[in-house]
């Protein structure tokens, strides 16, 4: 088994075994009477949102390279984006999903400079969002968890939770415009941290350090790229992002009103955004059993037991599952890059 197919095997196995066991800890006489009464139409809807958002980081990507001065038409951003997402969703943290949308956009004559400035541009545009929504999802979480008489640690945990995030925002905005301090500081991690590999660390720390300066410089530059040749894009990036992540973050409270449930529309979002912190420092691939985990406890706050299950199911059958059958049809049929795909894993 190669390990395309391994990586594939392993993120569907890890999720449906997550999802499985999320409805069969949950499943009880109530949970059947609210999927005879469900409200398809809903369903559909939430649907129709995740796809609009998969066209709208298309509409991202179009308006970054064109205010770079390079032309790509929506059909071919939207692949780029679909595409990417099969990849990210079988490797752990995603870590894959970038270099594809840069290597599909620099095969569409966009120098490679100029693309890796639009990809790690939307994903600072990403960063920045959640990142500065957090502490304001944490603070909701805290008003919930207080309202249903949690203890005093796990408000305490919130709360560091909240401080934590503003410094590491606070960080990411001083180390794009200050980058030689950064990387003084990453440095200074590096040769703290290398030394608990013990005689690994020779070999270790100059390939760490050569990853820093690469990251920083990659990062710095497209920030650069931008300020000097591209504002119009930012703005239309920022604006998109933001579109982008309230349909997907509208997916559960569709889900819900079709499962005619009460709940509160800002906890349903704020938990999302908690959630959605938890993912990316996932090391499982496309954040198998911590998502569904996650969710299940997240969910949990405003979600019947009886329907926990159903949901965290469903919402998790829009947001990946979907990515994944789109995703590899495209990559697969459509656009043909297998070659390169393979490459990836090898």
């Amino acid at each position: 088994m190669n390990k395309l197919k391994k990586w594939i095997l392993i993120s569907l196995l890890i999720s449906f075994i997550s999802g499985v066991l999320a409805i069969a800890l949950t499943f009880d006489a109530n949970t059947f009477d609210a999927i005879i009464q469900i409200k398809s139409e809903y369903i559909i809807l939430a649907v129709m949102l995740h796809i609009l958002s998969l066209f709208l980081q298309g509409i991202r990507i179009k308006s970054m390279c064109e205010a770079l001065g390079y032309n790509i038409n929506l059909k071919d951003a939207t692949e780029i984006v679909t595409s990417s997402m099969f990849i990210a969703a079988i490797t752990p943290a995603a870590v894959a999903g970038e270099p594809l949308r840069v290597h599909l956009l620099n095969r569409r004559a966009i120098p490679l400079g100029k693309a890796t400035a639009v990809i790690l541009g939307e994903r600072l545009m990403d960063g920045l969002l959640i990142l500065s929504l957090a502490p304001i999802a944490l603070y909701v979480m805290r008003g919930v968890l207080a309202s249903s008489g949690a203890n005093a640690s796990i408000d305490a945990a919130l709360m560091i939770g909240e401080i934590v995030l503003l410094c590491l925002f606070s960080l990411l905005i001083y180390g794009l415009w200050n980058p030689n301090h950064t990387r003084k500081v990453m440095y200074f991690l590096a040769n703290r941290f290398t030394p608990l590999f013990g005689k690994k660390k020779e070999t270790m720390l100059p390939k760490v350090l050569e990853r820093i300066d690469t990251e920083l410089e990659h990062l710095h530059d497209s920030v650069a790229i931008f300020v000097k040749e591209g504002k119009y894009g930012i703005f239309v990036g920022m604006i998109c992002t933001i579109c982008v992540w309230a349909l997907d973050f509208s997916v559960l409270p569709v889900i819900l009103f079709g499962l005619n449930q009460h709940f509160q529309p800002l906890v349903a979002y704020a938990s999302q955004v908690v959630l959605m912190v938890i993912m990316v420092v996932s090391i499982t691939p496309g954040a198998g059993g911590v998502a569904e985990l996650g969710a299940s406890t997240l969910f949990s706050f405003f979600v019947g037991s009886s329907l926990l299950g159903i949901v965290v199911v469903a919402w998790r059958a829009i947001t990946f599952y979907m990515n994944l059958a789109v995703g590899g049809f495209v990559s697969l049929k459509i656009i043909k890059d297998t070659d390169y795909i393979k490459r990836l894993f090898k």
